[in-house]
């Protein structure tokens, strides 16, 4: 069976593919169509089903598989589908890790990574702190993703995310050994896990009520209250520096932070943080552009589009 990340040009192909997302639309003549992200476990693409009949609207469900009948066009150097047929499927009858993303790092080599990390802190108070946290969220942390569409948004997600993170603070605690390595580290680790209760899960990731009426940072940063009052750490500085790192690390209030960063550490965490999600959003985008031509604008980077060199990797 041809997957998405397969595809070309061309084809006609009738298959099953997850809708990701769905969204109504009119043309400029009043003819009502379809903007559909579909899925599978090699990628995501759009899909158009234009000139779409009520009938056909009750074939689709977010969430679910559906059996789909299009032809695969070129829309500015990105394949998009021109669907035709939409047919309800039997979900009990769908193996659904054929469509759910993973992370390419396996979940036993996260675990591990993890574990060394952790193992490498040597301040006991952070470490009894993360640790706490990671109670907190169980197996989601390795489980869930850390966007539902910006950036590591797969199974998995929000653990790579973090460890990549945590290994970036590394080489630069090196660089700058002024750094508190440990606060650092312990900041990386657990920043995003309040997104474990902010976002549904990893096959259609949906913010849920608690996550669009708190968010995962205040979600986060009560945890830490709970996690510190427990293990008698309430009033330890660094329980404080962990709260602030939690409540800091989206760099400005304006972009959710309730406090700016005012540790050094906290100003490397947003660093990082910004930097791993956007090198994400270009991988991602780049992976589906041909070399020499441009990815389609990108909203979280500014819209602007980014050119992929000929000799690309």
């Amino acid at each position: 069976m041809t997957k998405i990340g397969e595809m070309v040009q061309g084809q006609r192909l009738t298959l099953p593919l997850l809708i990701k997302d769905e969204k109504n639309g009119t043309t400029s003549k009043g003819a009502p169509y379809l903007t559909l992200t579909l899925q599978d476990n090699s990628g995501t693409i759009d899909g158009k089903f234009w000139d779409v009949k009520e009938e056909d609207k009750q074939q689709i469900k977010v969430g679910e598989v559906c059996l789909l009948t299009f032809e695969v066009l070129d829309y500015n150097h990105n394949l998009q589908l021109r669907i035709n047929h939409a047919e309800a499927m039997d979900q009990s009858q769908v193996s659904m890790e054929e469509y759910v993303i993973a992370s390419g790092i396996s979940e036993a080599d996260r675990r591990e990574e993890l574990k060394k990390l952790i193992n490498s802190i040597q301040n006991e108070n952070y470490r009894k702190l993360v640790l706490g946290m990671l109670k907190k969220v169980g197996e989601k942390y390795l489980t869930y993703p850390a966007a539902s569409r910006i950036h590591h948004n797969w199974l998995g997600g929000l653990s790579e995310h973090s460890l990549s993170m945590a290994q970036m603070a590394m080489v630069i605690c090196d660089h700058y050994p002024q750094l508190d390595r440990d606060l650092l580290l312990a900041g990386a680790l657990i920043h995003d896990v309040g997104k474990t209760a902010e976002m549904s899960g990893p096959v259609t990731t949906e913010y849920t009520l608690e996550g669009k009426l708190e968010g995962h940072i205040s979600i986060a940063n009560g945890w830490m209250t709970e996690v510190a009052d427990s293990e008698g750490l309430a009033d330890s500085e660094e329980a404080i520096l962990l709260h602030h790192m939690i409540l800091s690390h989206h760099g400005h209030q304006e972009f959710g932070s309730p406090v700016v960063p005012m540790v050094q550490e906290a100003e490397v965490l947003f660093l990082i943080d910004n930097l791993d999600a956007r090198m994400n959003i270009l991988q991602q985008a780049l992976s589906t552009t041909e070399a020499g031509t441009f990815t389609q604008k990108i909203f979280a980077l500014d819209n602007r589009a980014f050119y992929k060199p000929k000799n690309s990797k």
